[in-house]
């Protein structure tokens, strides 16, 4: 849960750092963006800021933007009915960006939320810095973190159903709930 007043500054800073990253973004989309804190109620540890830029039956582009150190939880995008799932391109337009997926434990630039050790469970890392970009296979369990500094990056993909994600955290809700103070 976070509260209005938080909900306008996330997207605040989210259109700042866009906009410092090169990307334009309309004042239309720049009240759309989302700030995403996962049901956890600490959007500066855990969490993302995500504008849909589209969403059609088939495909989706997302611009995500993530503060100095946040996290997205670990995650992965199962199988609905006949489809596999989604699959998922990410594009780095301002990083770096730590990404955790199934693999040898090469963590190393990047770090575990203190207290979550047993939920986040990927530590191959992959570095991707601007420029670079990685694609997931439907049902790969991933998680990512930005630099110090924060990130922005593209989401590129099959059709994004979110809320119906898994995430390894039990304590994690996809729906974001905005409270007035």
């Amino acid at each position: 849960m976070i509260t209005r007043a938080l909900l306008e500054s996330a997207q605040q800073r989210a259109v700042e750092m866009i906009r410092d990253s090169g990307v334009v973004i309309t004042e239309d989309e720049a009240s759309a963006i989302d700030a995403v804190d996962f049901g956890l109620s600490n959007l500066e540890a855990e969490g993302a800021q995500i504008l849909t830029m589209v969403q059609t039956e088939r495909v989706s582009v997302k611009l995500l933007v993530l503060f100095p150190n946040q996290t997205e939880p670990e995650h992965w995008h199962p199988p609905v009915d006949d489809d596999p799932g989604k699959e998922e391109t990410v594009r780095v337009v301002k990083g770096p960006v730590y990404f955790y997926v199934d693999g040898p434990d090469t963590l190393n630039g990047g770090f575990i939320v203190p207290g979550k050790e047993s939920v986040y469970t990927c530590r191959h890392e992959v570095v991707l810095h601007a420029g670079e970009q990685m694609t997931l296979q439907p049902g790969a369990k991933h998680w990512f973190q930005a630099g110090a500094e924060g990130a922005v990056l593209y989401s590129y993909s099959s059709v994004a159903r979110d809320v119906l994600d898994g995430f390894t955290d039990p304590l994690i809700r996809r729906e974001t709930v905005v409270v007035d103070e």
